[in-house]
């Protein structure tokens, strides 16, 4: 990594959103030659923030999901079963996985959901972790390059279909819990997701929209009755969504409708993203209306932009 640390960073920060510290932590556990985790809530940048990072380096970022179908033989790679019949194996009909695909080409490895993927798939990083290198039968030794990281994600609110990360793992790990950006930065990211969609509303009614679509997105992270909320992807839906409704029935800022047609989109927008309280006997959507109320006609100061 022969770039000045400094300048990517500079570069980097103009299209990362509200990520000013964790970008420092990511930027200085990679450059000292760590692998890192990334813990946090979905939507919340992480692959935003690897993506940036290694666009600005110029090494690839190698994507894999995390889930009970990466086993060891997808994940470090496989011989090919219709050349071995014809062949018997050898090197030239072995097919990387993403493992070795990062390591040839000195790329980060990011694997999303790293609390669901198997344990004996978890375990064959454990070498290219710690030596930068893999043996496998009948292949050879393959050595990563140089800028060869592990990324890993995880949510720490979701225990469905995860496991507990062994201390093997977890030890090799540098670690950065992320959360939700504010408010401020949410709009701006919204801002910039929205842009193309929406340049010809009225920029006032687009202000507004945009403020009560970030409001009421961060409202379902605060609701008792919502284990968990949307993130700022469910804002940016809601603020498409609802610019297509408000052109589609002609609606301006002042217009009665407009408050009516927000919950419209709040719904089409949201409902699938929430996971209500196991205890509560009722719909996303009533959950979701009690929302809509408390912002738009109970607190309507706070439904004002400013």
């Amino acid at each position: 990594m022969t770039v000045e640390l400094v300048e990517v960073r500079a570069r980097i920060s103009t299209d990362v959103v509200g990520r000013d510290r964790e970008l420092d932590l990511a930027l200085a556990a990679v450059s000292a030659g760590r692998d890192l985790l990334l813990e946090g809530p979905p939507g919340t940048s992480k692959t935003t923030l690897l993506s940036a990072i290694t666009a600005q380096w110029h090494i690839p970022l190698v994507f894999v999901e995390g889930n009970a179908d990466l086993t060891p033989a997808r994940l470090v790679g496989h011989h090919n079963p219709s050349r071995v019949l014809r062949e018997d194996y050898s090197v030239d009909n072995f097919v990387d996985g993403p493992l070795l695909d990062a390591m040839r080409s000195g790329g980060f490895l990011y694997i999303e959901e790293l609390n669901r993927a198997p344990e004996d798939s978890l375990n064959t990083l454990l070498t290219a972790m710690a030596e930068r290198r893999i043996t496998i039968p009948r292949v050879g030794t393959v050595h990563a390059l140089p800028t060869f990281r592990v990324v890993a994600s995880m949510n720490p609110f979701d225990n469905i279909g995860t496991s507990r990360l062994s201390t093997s793992i977890l030890d090799r790990l540098c670690r950065i819990a992320i959360g939700y950006q504010d408010a401020e930065a949410e709009r701006r990211i919204v801002a910039l997701r929205t842009a193309e969609r929406t340049a010809n509303l009225d920029p006032q009614l687009a202000e507004r929209m945009r403020h009560d679509a970030v409001a009421l997105t961060r409202r379902t992270r605060e609701s008792e009755d919502i284990r968990q909320g949307s993130s700022v992807r469910g804002a940016i839906d809601l603020m498409l969504v609802a610019s297509e409704l408000v052109t589609m029935r002609a609606i301006s800022g002042d217009d009665d409708r407009y408050a009516e047609t927000f919950y419209d989109a709040l719904t089409l927008a949201l409902s699938g993203r929430i996971v209500l309280e196991q205890t509560l006997d009722t719909t996303p959507e009533a959950v979701l209306r009690v929302l809509w109320e408390d912002h738009f006609l109970l607190d309507p100061a706070r439904a004002a932009p400013g």
